[in-house]
Order: C-alpha cells, then sequence, then structure tokens
C-alpha cells in the first residue's frame, strides 16, 4: 500500500495527510507526500528526507520573512541515478507567496527577491541542482526581484538603480550582470504546470495580477512594465526577448515560452537569467522523490488533495500521481475534502474511486477544523471496500 498525496490546503500538510490516511487503514503503508511545485513543496520533499534549511530574507514588502528550502546532499534520497548530486529544492512561495503578505495585496510593488535569496544560499551551501517550484507568487516583477538578489542590477537611465516590484520596470533602461552569482555547471530546473507566456492575454499581467489585487488599470501598467523587462533584456543582455527589429513587442522567444508567465514572471527570470529548463510540476517531483521505485509491488496507491475538480484535472498531483502508477500497473483511489468530478472523469483520469470528507461531514468549515479525524475515518470506509 502506499500513501501519496498532496495537502489539504487550509486543514493539513502532505505528510500529515499520509499520516492519517495510513493510521486509519489499520494495514501497513508506504506513506510518500507529494507535491506539484506549489505551495507545501519543501514541506513534501522535507517528509520524504530531505533537510530543512530556514533563514531569514526578503519578503514580498520588503519586510523580513522565515523562509525555508529543502536541501539533499546527494540529490534525492530514492537511490536513483541522480544522486551525487547536491539538489536544494526552493518553493517560490516559501519567501515570496501571497501568505507573506501581511496587510494585503501590494500588485505593484511587491517583489519575488527573497526566491533569489533562497537560490544565492544554496548555490553557496554548494548545489549542483537546483529545482525551483513555481506556485502561489504575490509579486508580478518579472522575476527582477529574484535576479536582483542573485547580483543583477536593474537600473533607469541615469543609471539609478530601480525600485521593487513590477511597475518600476516601465522606467528600465539597462540590466548589468557582471555582479551575477556564478551558476556555471549548476543545473536549474522550474517545477511548473503552468504554461502562460510572459506577455499578451494570455500573460503574466493579464491572467494572474487581477489575482494578486491588481486592477485593470493596474494590469495595464504591469504588462507594459513587463514588455519593458523583455525589450530591455533583449537589448541590453543578448536575449531573445519580445521586441522584434521594428520595434513592434511581440512575445516570442524567452519572453514566448510555455511557461515564462508563471509566477508573476518569475519563470521568464529562470529562463532567462538562470538558463532553467521548465518540467511538469508534479513529473519532476515525483521522479526526485523516488516514486517508481516505491509504487513496485504496491497493490494500491492512494492519493488525494484538499479539492478534487476541474482544476485537478490540469495536471494536479493526484493526476500525476495516478498517471504514474498506471505505468505500473498500480491502481489508484483518491481521498480528498471534496469532491467534484464525476466518476466517469475521475476514471479518465486513472482514478478508480474517490473518497470525499464531505461523505461524512456535509459541513464544509467543520471538515476543515476536523479534517484529520474525519480523513482517519474515511480511509477506515476506504479500507473496508478495497483491502
Amino acid at each position: 500500500m502506499l500513501v501519496a498525496p498532496d495537502k489539504f490546503k487550509g486543514s493539513l500538510t502532505a505528510a500529515e495527510v499520509a499520516a492519517r490516511v495510513a493510521a486509519g487503514l489499520g494495514v501497513p503503508a508506504v506513506e510518500l507526500p507529494v507535491a506539484d511545485g506549489g505551495d507545501g513543496t519543501v514541506d513534501a520533499v522535507v517528509a520524504c528526507g530531505f533537510t530543512r534549511v530556514t533563514l531569514e530574507v526578503t519578503g514580498p514588502t520588503g519586510l523580513p520573512v522565515r523562509a525555508s528550502y529543502a536541501w539533499h546532499p546527494t540529490g534525492t534520497p530514492s537511490g536513483s541515478p541522480d544522486q551525487g548530486r547536491p539538489t536544494a529544492v526552493v518553493e517560490l512561495a516559501e519567501a515570496s507567496g501571497l501568505r507573506r503578505l501581511p496587510g494585503g495585496p501590494e500588485p505593484l510593488t511587491a517583489t519575488s527577491h527573497g526566491t533569489g535569496e533562497l537560490i544565492a544560499d544554496a548555490v553557496a551551501r554548494g548545489a549542483r541542482r537546483v529545482v525551483l517550484g513555481l506556485g502561489g507568487s504575490a509579486s508580478t516583477d518579472g522575476g527582477a526581484g529574484m535576479a536582483r538578489a542573485l547580483g543583477a542590477r536593474f537600473l533607469d537611465a541615469d543609471g539609478k538603480e530601480l525600485e521593487p516590484g513590477g511597475a518600476a520596470l516601465t522606467a528600465l533602461d539597462r540590466i548589468d550582470i557582471s555582479g551575477f552569482t556564478d551558476i556555471s555547471g549548476i543545473e536549474f530546473v522550474v517545477a511548473s504546470d503552468v504554461d502562460n507566456p510572459l506577455l499578451g492575454p494570455h500573460g503574466a499581467a493579464a491572467v494572474y495580477a487581477p489575482q494578486k489585487g491588481a486592477n485593470p488599470a493596474e494590469v495595464k501598467l504591469l504588462e507594459a512594465a513587463l514588455t519593458r523587462l523583455a525589450a530591455v533584456a533583449t537589448r541590453t543582455h543578448g536575449l531573445v526577448g519580445a521586441v522584434e527589429h521594428d520595434g513592434t513587442p511581440r512575445p516570442m522567444g524567452v519572453a514566448g515560452a510555455p511557461g515564462a508567465g508563471a509566477a508573476g514572471g518569475v519563470g521568464f527570470a529562470a529562463l532567462a537569467f538562470l538558463g532553467a529548463e521548465i518540467r511538469p510540476g508534479i513529473d519532476y517531483l515525483l521522479d526526485l522523490l523516488g516514486f517508481g521505485e516505491q509504487v513496485r509491488g504496491a497493490r494500491l496507491v492512494i492519493t488525494g488533495e484538499g479539492s478534487l475538480d476541474g482544476q485537478s484535472l490540469r495536471g494536479k498531483a493526484p493526476i500525476g500521481v495516478a498517471q504514474a502508477a498506471a505505468k505500473a500497473g498500480v491502481p489508484v483511489v483518491a481521498v480528498c475534502g471534496r469532491r467534484a468530478l464525476s466518476d466517469d472523469e475521475l476514471r479518465a483520469a486513472g482514478i478508480e474511486a474517490a473518497y470525499a470528507l464531505t461523505d461524512l461531514e456535509p459541513d464544509p468549515e467543520r471538515c476543515m477544523a476536523d479534517a484529520g479525524a474525519l480523513l482517519e475515518r474515511l480511509a477506515a470506509r476506504l479500507a473496508a471496500d478495497r483491502l
């Protein structure tokens, strides 16, 4: 029996979900909490054998916050061929997430600087591979804050350093990377399922800035700022960005790459400044955690997350787990707080059945408050049906 759930957001971490399910089953089970690169990724990776490294960094508003990344000196505890490569797993939400905003959204000035500080610490520690999980970002700064923390300078026409945040990029004239951190020989992987480009109607500002509190005028300003960032990166940093020879902005090259718009444009900065590769979040993290080794010989895989709904079908952790388990020929069932998928949708996704806390307690607030105890009861019901 392999228990491989994501978190129940607002109630239980992935590790807590796995422990509660295992306790309720009443039979031996292997617990393997998982994540897809968003909130809870560091917690899940630490629960599987990585070490938590905590330090004080710059939060999205400029105030200091305590944030963590996960570290393993040999790459992965699973014994996979990647052993021997010191690996850091950095979760953007830890330092630069919406939950780090003390007084509400600040769409024009929020910065990704703290994420860059976590990366810098991992590089100084000796990381040869850095996995950057993107999700839950508070900023739309094109990753300029992250790049600045690694030594890039974003200058206006007078050579003055720009203020933090996306809006300030409208005055960007030059990017100076002469003092950039030495990242030669380090592999950077972005774990994200977001495929938006940096610019345009499907870009970082248009799609995600409203979720971070931006009104229509602010979205327009942020779009102009990100366009300026891509254009200046083309002209002064040797990047293929968003401006062709006629001066017309177009989402192309790095700015137009799928995933460049992730986390308010941090995906763009990761591609442009770190030479990162963007990989599907859950697929990459399952490999990192050794899911393939753990699933061999299992009778059943139990996965899940707080809400099984239409968003789950867009590459969230339970679907990734189900697809990976299918390759090994192992059936999958799910547990969740609430279920909004039909039996046919579940089966099409590779999940034979789903058990929801709302089956036991219809009040959503009580489900959230008593999630752990309810989950044990739900696992006992699952065991009676399936074992």
